[in-house]
C-alpha cells in the first residue's frame, strides 16, 4: 500500500495530488515548482532562482519521506524555454550531485506560469 507523504517545507498541492507517495523502498515525488512554501508565492524570476527553489522543495520533501537529494535515482525537468538549459544545469548540478538519470524537456507552459518544474525518483 502507498503511503502519502506531506511537509509544510514544501508548497501544498495545487491539485487533487499528493506531494509524494511511497511504493516500497520508492518515494515519487509530483513536479515542483518554484513557489516558496512560507509565502505560497512564486518569488524568483529567473531560471537559476526558480531552480534554486525547486531543489530546496524536493530536498525538503525527500526529507520528510525518509530520504535525501543524493538518493535520487531518476528526475524529470520541464523548462519554459530549452535556451535555459546551461543556467537550469549549473544550479541542478550543485543539488543532484549524485547524477540520476534524467529526462529534461521542453513545455510550452507550466503550472504559475513558471521557469521550471522537476519530479523525482528516490530511494528510501
Amino acid at each position: 500500500m502507498a503511503e502519502t507523504i506531506y511537509t509544510k517545507n514544501a508548497p501544498d498541492a495545487i491539485g487533487p495530488y499528493s506531494q509524494a507517495k511511497v511504493v516500497g523502498n520508492l518515494v515519487f515525488t509530483s513536479g515542483q515548482i518554484a513557489i516558496n512554501p512560507e509565502s505560497g508565492e512564486v518569488e524568483a524570476d529567473t531560471i537559476e532562482g526558480q531552480t534554486e527553489q525547486v531543489c530546496k522543495n524536493l530536498s525538503n520533501l525527500l526529507e520528510a519521506a525518509g530520504t535525501s537529494i543524493d538518493k535520487a535515482v531518476k528526475t524529470v525537468c520541464f523548462l519554459k524555454e530549452m535556451s535555459d538549459f546551461a543556467s537550469f544545469n549549473e544550479v541542478y548540478g550543485k543539488y543532484f550531485t549524485s547524477k540520476p538519470a534524467r529526462s529534461c524537456v521542453a513545455a510550452k507552459q507550466l503550472p504559475k506560469d513558471v521557469l521550471v518544474e522537476v519530479e523525482v525518483i528516490a530511494e528510501r
